[in-house]
């Protein structure tokens, strides 16, 4: 096997000097930085060592699907990916295509949100996105047709519960607080049947043990299944680390939240692949009614390929030119409701939820 390492000022150069030298059949070992410098370890094994180049031409070769520009490199590369994930990502784009490796390097799942299912417990990190997925989630439901049981367990964010309480009040709903373990057992004796159950956990660090206990205690008393709530751009080893940590106490899925047209996947796929959790839901935006979307090989694949954001800084403004005032276009159709939710989520007088005593 031939290994060689390459190096260069930005990884798409290294990349074009793996496949000048080595070829498309060329495997990457490892990435890493250096001295400023992007390192590239690649091998070759001894029957894919290329054919000199006066052979090349003399007959025509088999077409494959490869990346016949940097552009796609580079757009894999900002995502801030580990560099075992980033290899993988890179040859499965070499040798098949960028879907095929995601299919092959991560899990894909849905959210257990039947009607007489199990409760869904949504997990993670203050900050993370829990409580507006849950609002999503219950706003998806009812329009589907359903009357979700929805339970804050958050008592310690301030705010946390009118915060939600002015989703549920406009959907319908009564919000139930149940913040220690024994109420959210009675809170759970209220399900009426054929009624979906979201529970929105407090942000909690599990690295403390009074509050790995909390969590490890909501589940037990709630029999629920757990999705961990993660942001875009969090540090991979970070995401790691909390993912593993959430693994251990039952999760098994994973919500990923703030997932705009640019952001940086790294972290959220540090986390899935490295606790096993499945790819679930992607937040997209605050629209509570249309905010989110299932992932799929194939939605990863077109996130992780879009192209590098433009660096391009807009005119200023005079200083003597007012900006002019958005047009208000009334809500219409499916919209409406989510509309009308986002104008009022902020102004609740008398927040409608129920203290589980």
């Amino acid at each position: 096997m031939r290994i060689r390492i390459f190096r260069a000022t930005s990884l798409a150069e290294a990349m074009a000097q793996v496949r000048d030298e080595l070829g498309l059949d060329a495997l990457i070992l490892s990435t890493a930085n250096q001295g400023g410098l992007v390192e590239v370890t690649a091998a070759l094994e001894p029957e894919d060592e290329p054919e000199p180049l006066e052979l090349r031409g003399s007959r025509m070769l088999p077409e494959r699907p490869v990346f016949d520009t940097p552009e796609p490199v580079a757009a894999l590369a900002r995502h801030n990916l580990p560099p075992a994930l980033l290899a993988a990502l890179l040859s499965a784009a070499h040798t098949t295509t960028l879907e095929v490796g995601c299919s092959r390097l991560f899990r894909f799942g849905r959210l257990p949100l039947d009607a007489d299912g199990p409760p869904l417990l949504l997990a993670g990190p203050p900050g993370a996105g829990k409580t507006l997925t849950v609002a999503k989630l219950a706003t998806r439901l009812v329009m589907d047709g359903h009357r979700p049981l929805v339970i804050t367990a958050d008592e310690q964010r301030a705010g946390a519960i009118e915060q939600l309480a002015a989703f549920t009040r406009l959907l319908g709903l009564t919000l139930i607080a149940a913040g220690r373990p024994e109420m959210l057992g009675r809170a759970l004796s209220r399900r009426e049947p054929r009624s979906p159950v979201l529970v929105d956990a407090p942000g909690l660090d599990l690295f403390d043990p009074a509050q790995n206990d909390l969590l490890t205690s909501l589940v037990a008393v709630s029999g629920a299944r757990m999705a961990v709530v993660l942001p875009t751009g969090i540090d991979p080893l970070e995401a790691a680390d909390i993912a593993a940590a959430h693994a251990d106490r039952g999760a098994e899925l994973l919500v990923a939240t703030r997932v705009g047209r640019h952001g940086r996947l790294g972290g959220l796929l540090a986390a899935a692949h490295g606790a096993d959790l499945a790819l679930t839901e992607a937040g997209t935006s605050a629209d509570v009614s249309d905010g989110l979307i299932t992932f799929t090989p194939a939605v990863l694949a077109a996130q992780l390929s879009q192209p590098l954001p433009a660096r391009d800084v807009p005119p200023r403004r005079p200083a003597d030119v007012a900006a002019p005032a958005p047009l208000a276009v009334p809500p219409t159709g499916r919209g409406t409701l989510a509309l009308h939710i986002a104008a009022q989520a902020g102004g609740a007088r008398l927040p409608l939820w129920k203290t589980n005593p």
